[in-house]
């Protein structure tokens, strides 16, 4: 007996023990016809501290939004506020009223998805936090209250670039590897990346002006969608393309964007101007005033969305094709990802699933509710970061969030040297 209890002491035998205890465990459920989830059953059995916790918090624009994972990918907690409501009755996104209201909600946040993961923050690894890019006054909010829990439990702290979280979100729902090709589209970007591993990126492309998102939601303002009474509560981009749906945008004449340039450049800016225009001759020829809702408005939105989609899908089928012509990718990572709150457009996803029919490419994307900004995409860039053991800080004296930052290496211009044409392909869904 004295002998059994002194191994027993032991590390070594302790572990056999445990996981002698644990195969016994399994063996008892299957015998009672229980499903067995090893996964799940490993992971209950596990200490706490044998896993790395991971807190996100992201502020870069106008949703406040905090997780806890570890590092198998489990979302442990979540919370999220939103600042849609506010802004809608604004016209848009005004940054000091969204940095305020960061202000009143970013404790409240943090401490839901920590209450409801049932982590205390001495247990976490780290806390990931989006320093870049974004609206400065945002990015302020939650890089300031981050540095003050890092400080306050001593813990590692790792910068996050908002679009690499985004481009790397798919790898927390799907079995992806790098390389693949990535297509971020939201408000504030639009970018064609290969993403050949965390926080190395190849642009292959990007916007040269504004960003589609900004785009639809101006359009949406100079059609005054808010005072349409089905798109009265929801944000411009969304309003459009409900509103398509009930269009024929064959009754509007809209040139498409950027057709003689053989890049993977996007610009949403000349076409902008242009709708506007044809918005104004819409007015005039039905006798009303700007602020006024046209009857004609569902052609309006129906022909805009369709051009956007259209630009959006020539430019990634040259991006596939380049990325094949120059051996960056190979038949076994074929894979499309997109994400980004432009890329719950369902439209834009048909657009985009036609060039990936066509190419023999897989088109993956992450759930909606994480394409568009919250703190699970954060802390799951977090646990990539701390794996790869890249951006983890333990000094940060002087660290400063940035408004404009570009991700990874520009290559556009060998793209547009390349100047690949690419095939028509049916648009019409």
């Amino acid at each position: 007996m004295f002998l059994v209890q002194l191994l027993s002491r032991h590390a070594y035998v302790q572990k056999i023990l445990a996981v002698d205890s644990i195969i016994r465990g399994i063996s008892k459920s299957v015998r009672h016809g229980q499903a067995v989830c090893l996964r799940s059953f490993f992971s209950q059995s596990a200490n706490h501290s044998a896993r790395k916790l991971v807190l996100g918090i992201e502020t870069s624009c106008d949703d406040t939004g905090a997780a806890v994972l570890d590092d198998s990918g489990n979302i442990l907690g979540e919370a999220l506020h939103s600042q849609v409501e506010v802004h809608l009755k604004s016209g848009g996104i005004v940054p000091p009223m969204a940095q305020e209201l960061h202000k009143e909600n970013i404790e409240k946040i943090v401490k839901e998805a920590l209450d409801t993961s049932g982590i205390s923050p001495n247990d976490l690894s780290a806390i990931a936090t989006t320093v870049k890019p974004g609206l400065p006054l945002s990015l302020g909010v939650g890089l300031e209250y981050s540095l003050r829990l890092v400080k306050q439990y001593k813990k590692p702290f790792i910068p996050i670039h908002h679009m690499e979280a985004h481009a790397l979100t798919v790898r927390l729902t799907n079995q992806v590897e790098f390389p693949f090709l990535v297509l971020l589209i939201s408000g504030g970007h639009c970018i064609l990346a290969v993403a050949q591993g965390v926080s190395d990126f190849l642009v292959l492309g990007q916007s040269l002006d504004i960003a589609p998102g900004d785009m639809l939601d101006k359009v949406a303002r100079r059609l005054s969608l808010t005072k349409h009474p089905d798109c009265c509560s929801i944000t411009g981009g969304k309003a459009i393309e409900y509103l398509a749906q009930k269009g024929n945008r064959l009754n509007c004449n809209i040139k498409p964007l950027m057709k003689r340039h053989v890049n993977c450049n996007f610009s949403f800016s000349g076409f902008q101007t242009n709708v506007t225009k044809l918005i104004m001759q819409k007015e005039m020829e039905e006798g009303l005033q700007e602020g006024q809702l046209l009857s004609s408005a569902a052609d309006i939105a129906a022909a805009v969305q369709h051009a956007v989609a259209l630009h959006i899908a020539r430019r990634t089928h040259r991006a596939i094709l380049f990325c094949i012509k120059s051996g960056i990718l190979s038949p076994t990572n074929a894979t499309l990802v997109v994400s980004g709150g432009v890329a719950s457009n369902q439209y834009i996803r048909r657009a985009l699933q036609s060039v990936t029919d066509a190419t023999d490419f897989a088109l993956l994307c992450p759930p909606p509710r994480l394409c568009t900004d919250n703190g699970v995409m954060i802390a799951w860039n977090g646990v990539e970061r701390l794996r790869a053991g890249l951006g983890v800080l333990h000094n940060i004296e002087s660290f400063r969030y940035e408004g404009k930052a570009p991700l990874g290496i520009d290559i556009s211009a060998e793209v547009g040297k390349a100047a690949i044409k690419i095939p028509q392909l049916d648009m019409t869904f």
